[in-house]
This record gives structure tokens, C-alpha cells and sequence, in this order.
């Protein structure tokens, strides 16, 4: 499936801002919001291939919604009528860089928006799915890291479409990631890491 503008949302599992307490605590306000581009995306069956130079790489398991649209200034009772499709992927963060940035006042894109950054499942389409009920999990070689489940979320689906929307007009083909809970750690070359949910799938990638 093509992919236009990557959106992520950040700090939206309250376990997940208190293991990196770096982070600072939930925001009062909107989301944080980055953006990842295209070239991010690495589809199941790739491998994932590990910046070297830059400190450790971290995993964040997230659910994933491709939008069919839907412009700008959407109402938050209306935004689930603009997800397309639905699907697991991964944030993949230099984290070491990430704290070095944040503390120096700077964006994070150099250490979450590297080429590979975005490994994406398949989408599968949105029908009648409750995307606040959603359960998920990673693994690395066989061993569980991340278990997250989307009530969790501090701001929903509908939500961070809205928010998003007061912005940027939105576009088909855009994506969101929406935020990952607790369990985030380093991958190293020669793991495999699988993600997988009930109601979407399982996919995998190989780290090189």
C-alpha cells in the first residue's frame, strides 16, 4: 500500500513516558507530533538494517492506521469515518540521540526519521473494529518485550486524527503511528522481531 506523510504520536502510554522518565511527564495539551517520510517504511520480508555510529536502536511496537483523507478541522465523532486500513509497525529509535537532541532544545527527526525507521505491516482493512480495543505484542527471538492493548492510549484514534487535523490537511495515504507502550528495548544484528495481534496479524523482519 502506498504510503504518503507518516505521522507519530508520541507520549501516549503513560507506562511507556514513565520508563523513559527522560521524556518528562504526559502532557497537559495536545499529543506530541513527528513526522517520519516516506522512505522509513520497510515492508514485512525486508530486513531491517541497524544505523551504525549512533548509539542504540530501540523497537516501539505501535498500531498503525492509514487515512483515506478527510481534509481539515474533522470533528472528533467524524474522524473514524477516515481510516482506511489498520496494521502493526515500528518506530525505530536512536535513543541514546533522541535524549542527547531533547536535552539540547532540537527536534528529534535525526533519531526517529533515519531511512528504515518505520518497518510497516500490511494493512488490513478498517471495517467495524473498536481501534480502542485492539491488543498487541512484540517479540525478539521468541521473547516477549512489548504487551500493549490501545484503551491504554492517553489520546484515541479519533482523537489524534483531529488533533492532527487542526494542522495539516489530510491526505490519502497518510499514516499514524499511534504511540507505543512500555517494554521499548535495543535490537542488535541478527534479531528477529515480530509483532502480532488478533485481530491484524503477525509480521516479522530480520535486523542486520
Amino acid at each position: 500500500m502506498p504510503v504518503n506523510r507518516i505521522f507519530c504520536i508520541g507520549k501516549n502510554y503513560a507506562a511507556h513516558v514513565r520508563e523513559l522518565a527522560h521524556l518528562g511527564p504526559p502532557d497537559d495539551g495536545d499529543c506530541v507530533v513527528f513526522i517520519k517520510p516516506a522512505s522509513c517504511v520497510i515492508e514485512e520480508g525486508e530486513p531491517i538494517v541497524l544505523p551504525r555510529g549512533h548509539g542504540v536502536v530501540h523497537h516501539e511496537a505501535e498500531l498503525v492506521v492509514s487515512l483515506t483523507g478527510g481534509g481539515r478541522d474533522i470533528a472528533e465523532d467524524e474522524a473514524l469515518d477516515c481510516v482506511a486500513g489498520i496494521t502493526l509497525g515500528l518506530d525505530l529509535t536512536l535513543r541514546e540521540l533522541q535524549t542527547r537532541l531533547r536535552a539540547q532544545g532540537r527536534p528529534w527527526e535525526l533519531a526517529k526519521a533515519f531511512d528504515g525507521a518505520a518497518p510497516l505491516g500490511d494493512f488490513k482493512p478498517f471495517l467495524d473494529h473498536d481501534l480502542q480495543d485492539i491488543d498487541f505484542t512484540c517479540h525478539v527471538n521468541g521473547v516477549l518485550r512489548q504487551h500493549g492493548h490501545t484503551r491504554k492510549m492517553l489520546y484515541s484514534v479519533a482523537r489524534q486524527i483531529h488533533l492532527l487535523s487542526q494542522t495539516w490537511s489530510l491526505e490519502p495515504d497518510d499514516v499514524i503511528f499511534t504511540g507505543t507502550p512500555e517494554g521499548v528495548g535495543v535490537l542488535h544484528p541478527g534479531d528477529r522481531i515480530t509483532l502480532s495481534s488478533p485481530a491484524l496479524g503477525t509480521f516479522s523482519w530480520q535486523c542486520e
